[in-house]
Order: C-alpha cells, then structure tokens, then sequence
C-alpha cells in the first residue's frame, strides 16, 4: 500500500513586532496561504494599522499576552533584540512554537534559555536566518556538499552596508547586544557554518571599530569588523561587516568558499540587498548556478510554517543556534582582549 502523506492544517498565527521587517514578512507568508493570520500586536499604533490593512480579519492587540490570549499555534517575533529571548521563551511556556528574527539573544545564555524552553515545551523553534533560503546560497551548499570542490580550506564572506539602522535601539549595546557583527556579522558566520555542516569553531580573532577608532569595551557598538574563524576540520573563514561604509554602491555581500579542486562563490548584483547569484569555479572557468529573480525573503518563515503544519514539535538542530551565539560572543571576546 502507498505510504499516506503527513496530515497537515493551516496554524492560527499571531505577528508580534509589525515595523517593517514584521510587516513584510507577514505579507509574504500570507501571500503563500500557509496560514491563518488570527492576531497582530505592536505597541505602535501606526505600525498596527498598516498590518491590520493586509490581514483585516485579525484580532489586534499591544503585546504578546493580547496574541497568547487568541489561542495561537504559533507566534512570529520581529521586536528589538533585547526582547527576543523573554518573549519566545513566554510564547513556549504558554504552548506556541516561535519563529524569531536574529539574534534569538543578546548572549549565549539568553540563546541557551531560549531553546531549553523549545526542549521543555516540545515547541518548534525557528529562526530567521533568511540568506540560507537564497538560491545561491541553496546552491553552494550543494556544490560544498557533494564535493566538487574538494576540501575546503578557507572562506570568506562579507556584509558591507551603506546604511546603518535607522533606530536609536540598535545603536544601544544594552539593548541592541552589539552592532554590525550582532546584525550582519551573525548571518555570515552561520552560513560559513552551514555550508560546512557546523564544524568545531577553534580559535576566534577579531577587530572592531566605531567611527574609525578601535573598540575597547563594549560600551558602544561596532560600525566594522574583521574576524578570523579557525576550525576543527583545519579551515579558517575570513568574514568582514559594517555599516555605512563608502562602498560606492548599498551594499557589498558575497561568500566565496575556496576547495582543493576549486571555488564557489555567492554575490550581491548591483549592489543590491535582495538579487544574487552563484557560480562554481575551476581555475580560470566559471560556471553559473543561480541568478535573479529569487523571490527568497519570506522562505524561512514559510519552510517553519509548513513544519508546523505537520505537527513538527522540538527540532534538536536548535542546538546549533546556541553555537551560533556563543560564536558571536567570542567574537566580542576577542576583540576586547585584543
């Protein structure tokens, strides 16, 4: 007999966090039909009535009680960072799985507490490390993985934005956790990491600066970083983040992965935020594995959605957000004493 197809349901959802990237997310995950949008919370009255306008029929509250009240299956987080870690541990704790924007904490321990509440709770913990849902990345990885490259032995990977954040909560290290490398630098370091199957992290070094000069506490946030990753498999990644750097264009993002039998690489074109492509090298020869359009912004919280919708409950690879986190905070270590 045909194995029968896992039962799913559309999961009655809540959006707490509605200013931009909460709203835009919301807009494309509605627009997969994935899911039921029962109720939206943001202190900010403007914000509310925008996500209101593109989910009308969902009940609308201030704070994360109003949306646990509503009975949802889930709970997405776009807040500023320092609320992350209480508000998806309370979300657990009621019985909702949680999908969160980066950082899942402004440390390891909050990361840590975070996923122990997913453990307890038998929750679905998601994160929203969106550029692993690119096509081009999708396509390093493969290329990495199946080893047509050979062993790889070092990488590098760059985040350069012409702009900062345009609110004041980033720019404060007690709420923020940290500048560019909490909110750039993060996504880089857990791409080398995936692409390469999360291997040891060995040996950390690392440079900040604010405004040109060199960081020696943590009572700012950085604008540049230069770190150097080394790894158990014997690899070192370089990876380089700022913002609003002279960089002649918005933004310079790349990852190249260098093999003992060639390259794969993922860039921004244009200087764009959004359109990337992918390529696999062999010594002068370049081959193109992916290019615009992608529409891959929603992927991460649409991929969650579908888990959810299986009935999917704690995912051990949560752990690995944990590494994340305490890799980003060597980082800062490193910096510090050096």
């Amino acid at each position: 007999m045909p194995l029968e197809a896992p039962q799913t349901t559309r999961p009655r959802l809540g959006f707490l966090g509605l200013g931009w990237i909460g709203r835009l997310r919301m807009q494309a995950l509605a627009d997969t039909g994935l899911a039921e949008i029962v109720a939206l919370a943001d202190p900010v009255a403007e914000c509310l009535a925008e996500a209101h306008a593109l989910a009308p029929g969902a009940a609308r509250g201030g704070d994360l009680d109003d949306l646990l009240a509503e009975g949802c299956d889930g709970i997405v987080i776009a807040t500023p960072s320092a609320l992350h870690a209480g508000q998806t541990i309370a979300a657990l704790t009621h019985g909702a799985a949680v999908f969160c924007q980066k950082p899942l904490g402004r440390d390891p321990g909050e990361a840590a507490r975070a996923v122990a509440a997913a453990q307890a709770a038998d929750r679905l913990l998601g994160l929203d490390l969106c550029y692993r849902h690119t096509a081009a990345m999708q396509a390093v990885r493969e290329i990495v993985r199946q080893g047509d490259i050979g062993a790889v032995f070092a990488a590098d990977l760059v985040f350069h934005n012409a702009y900062g954040p345009d609110k004041p909560w980033f720019y404060d290290p007690a709420l923020s956790g940290g500048g560019c490398v909490m909110d750039l630098g993060v996504h880089l370091v857990d791409l080398a990491l995936w692409v390469l199957d999360f291997p040891p992290v060995t040996g950390v070094s690392a440079q900040l600066f604010a405004g040109g000069q060199s960081l020696a506490a943590r009572d700012r946030v950085e604008d540049y970083a230069i770190v150097t990753l080394e790894l158990g498999s014997g690899a070192v990644v370089r990876i380089a983040c700022s913002w609003n750097l002279s960089a002649g264009r918005d933004a310079v993002i790349g990852a190249d992965f260098h093999g003992t039998r060639g390259g794969v690489s993922m860039r921004n074109r244009g200087g764009s935020f959004f359109d990337f492509e992918a390529r696999h090298h062999t010594g002068t020869a370049s081959r193109l594995l992916a290019e615009p359009p992608d529409d891959w912004g929603g992927r991460a919280l649409a991929e969650w959605t579908r888990r959810l919708a299986r009935g999917e409950g704690h995912d051990p690879a949560a752990e690995n957000l944990v590494e994340l986190s305490r890799v980003v905070n060597r980082i800062y270590d490193a910096a510090l004493v050096s």
